[in-house]
């Protein structure tokens, strides 16, 4: 139900024996006697059918006054002047909880799932760079597959990604330094990673790691998927422990 009044002739609140006119906003001063109904019918009783006719007029000019002030008292959002205990009660609606946090990003598109420590978010947006998954305080996390191919080991790929990743994670790299680079057992699979420490001309840098490895096994040159990891360091950045758990916990989607 609209709580607006349409524009119109209304009993007027402040005298309901006249009726004043509402511009569908607000009261203007336009006031009028109210209209003369007919002839009332002869009724038994003589004056008695009248004076009861008079009575009922009367007590529905009351009544369509009573419900015009309410209606306008609920656009106005003005509850003051009405009587505490004839006021309806409109009961608030209690907040929807909100829905639980994913505990894993799935990754259709390179055929894994990986697992979304805590601080860490979907990316909101499907970019071009293949970001998949955010932390705050600077934390990125990319997936890619590469095509099978025997030059292609996750080996060779992690060592070349790692450069590439350090020049399109951070501007101005000054040096880096090796934290980690070995083989390592992903998604039920051999991989390999490499992990450096990362210094820029300005700012903090942060850490880089490219990992490599391929989810399905078999003959042939199967592909394989790298996923790339740029923290920022400093106080604010994600903990380097995630990058562990993130490695440790990513999973081919057929298990």
């Amino acid at each position: 139900m609209s709580r607006t009044l349409p524009p119109g002739w209304y009993p007027d609140p402040d005298a309901p024996q006249e009726e004043r006119w509402w511009d569908g906003t607000a009261w203007t001063d336009h006031r009028r006697a109210p209209e003369v109904p007919g002839p009332p019918r002869p009724a038994a009783g003589g004056a008695s059918g009248r004076a009861k006719g008079i009575a009922l007029t009367l007590s529905g000019i009351v009544l369509v006054a009573a419900l015009v002030s309410g209606a306008l008292a609920l656009a106005r959002g003005d509850g003051d002047d009405v009587v505490a205990d004839t006021a309806p009660t409109l009961a608030t609606p209690s907040p929807s909880e909100p829905a639980p946090s994913p505990s894993r990003l799935v990754d259709e598109l390179d055929g894994i799932s990986l697992p979304l420590p805590a601080g860490w978010a979907p990316a909101k947006y499907v970019t071009r760079d293949n970001l998949v998954m955010t932390a705050d305080g600077g934390g990125r996390v990319f997936t890619r597959t590469v095509p099978g191919s025997p030059e292609r080991l996750p080996e060779t790929l992690a060592k070349k990604d790692i450069p590439q990743a350090a020049d399109t994670s951070y501007d101005d790299v000054r040096d880096h330094r090796v934290l980690r680079s070995g083989r390592v057992r992903v998604a039920g699979c051999s991989g390999y990673l490499v992990r450096w420490r990362v210094r820029t001309a300005e700012g903090p840098g942060g850490y880089v790691q490219s990992l490599a490895f391929s989810p399905a096994g078999g003959h042939g040159a199967p592909d394989t998927v790298v996923v790339r990891f740029a923290f920022d360091a400093g106080p604010d950045g994600p903990p380097l422990a995630d990058m562990d758990r993130i490695t440790r916990g990513i999973r081919p989607l057929d298990r």
